[in-house]
């Protein structure tokens, strides 16, 4: 036998291995999953500010010295309350005489009617003439004359006086006061304060031209009825406040767009019955957007943007990588809709995006899309939308 050295025994094996083939490498595994069906609709969001629907300068209608101021500045007040005392004596004088001058009117027309009954008896028989009779008549006339003007004094005293008392003219926040007791008020002219009514208040913002003919088209589409005919419901959220917790309703759209701003300015107004919301004060609001449509949910990190394309990957029948273009929408249930270019029966790759080519073989391994936000109210789940609209779900199917 021929002895071959362990040197070269051991070269001979190293270079079969090297002459051996590479095995390819294994196909990646990836998850992929079904997108989240769901009908949803969208909604516009909006900056604008609280508004009194009544806002009142109150000033004096009768001239004289403040005697009396009767509230707290700032506090609320009921329509009706008294709120200052106008010296009320020189007009509970002028009432005072004029209530007698009525009285005495009434007393001398009283007397004209007996003067008149008994000439119009009288003449009959000739006894007073008809000249007499036409005078007493003319008395009588005259003497109810003088009642109703002295009447219509009276009811003008009345007034006077009971207007020395200033009450709140509607239910709301009175302001300071803008007279100190000893002060004369000139009618008409002195404003003693300002109230302003809170339930309900108004939310004012004003929409871009964009906005408002989305509207036109989608009423005319019968998407969705116009806000200047509906009462489309709106949303609203304080400064501080991470949920849209403020229900409202649209009552008004104005009957013109701004030329120099490109707006035009709405409001809703909405229920404020324990008087949180005050006016000026500045809030984020969302307004019905859209009628219902159906969207496919996906997380945002499952989808790739190239410039202005929007793409997802999906998993082919023969487990290979195909690519998709789709149209976004907002933000639901902390996922991104997908307005078109899915179905509900495709297969989304969700991870290893980057590392992905179409045509590449990969090894899927199924897993469940779930919501990411719970609903905050009835059919009103939080959203937080980089676009200038969110949506919320209208049914869990």
């Amino acid at each position: 036998m021929i002895r071959i050295p362990a040197a070269v025994a051991l070269l001979l094996v190293v270079s079969a291995c090297s002459q051996e083939e590479p095995s390819p490498p294994l196909p990646p595994q990836v998850s992929v999953a079904n997108p989240l069906s769901r009908n949803v609709v969208d909604w516009d969001e909006y900056i604008g500010h609280f508004e009194a629907p009544q806002s009142v300068e109150l000033r004096a209608r009768v001239s004289g010295q403040v005697t009396q101021i009767l509230f707290r500045d700032g506090q609320d007040v009921q329509e009706g309350e008294p709120l200052f005392i106008i010296d009320p004596r020189p007009y509970k004088a002028v009432l005072d005489q004029s209530r007698a001058t009525v009285e005495s009117a009434e007393a001398t027309r009283q007397n004209a009617i007996s003067i008149e009954a008994r000439s119009a008896t009288l003449v009959t028989t000739s006894t007073v003439s008809r000249e007499k009779l036409e005078a007493d008549q003319t008395r009588l006339r005259t003497a109810t004359a003088a009642l109703n003007a002295a009447k219509a004094a009276l009811e003008a005293a009345e007034l006077n006086y009971d207007w020395t008392t200033v009450r709140a003219p509607i239910s709301g926040r009175v302001s300071s006061r803008r007279v100190s007791i000893g002060d004369h008020v000139q009618a008409g002219t002195t404003l003693l304060t300002t109230v302003v009514s809170l339930d309900p208040i108004w939310f004012v913002f004003d929409g871009a031209e964009s906005f408002y003919l989305k509207y036109l088209r989608q009423a005319r589409q019968g998407q969705r009825q116009l806000s200047r005919d509906f009462e489309n419901p709106i949303d609203i959220r304080l400064s501080d406040e991470a949920t849209f917790s403020h229900r409202g309703r649209m009552v008004f759209v104005d009957n013109a767009v701004d030329i120099e701003s490109g707006t035009i300015q709405a409001h809703a107004v909405v229920d404020n019955h324990d008087h949180l919301l005050t006016p000026g004060m500045f809030g984020r609001a969302r307004l019905l957007g859209s009628g219902s449509y159906s969207a496919m949910l996906v997380p945002d990190e499952a989808i790739i943007t190239r410039q202005s394309l929007k793409e997802v990957l999906v998993l082919a029948r023969d487990s290979t990588v195909t690519k998709r273009t789709v149209e976004l929408g907002p933000e639901v249930l902390g996922l991104r809709a997908v307005r078109n270019g899915l179905a509900s029966t495709d297969l989304v790759i969700l991870d290893h995006i980057t590392q992905l080519q179409p045509g590449m073989k990969v090894v899927p391994r199924r897993v469940a899309i779930e919501p990411r936000n719970a609903d905050d109210g009835p059919g009103a789940p939080p959203v937080a939308a980089p676009e200038p609209f969110a949506a919320t779900v209208t049914d869990e199917r």
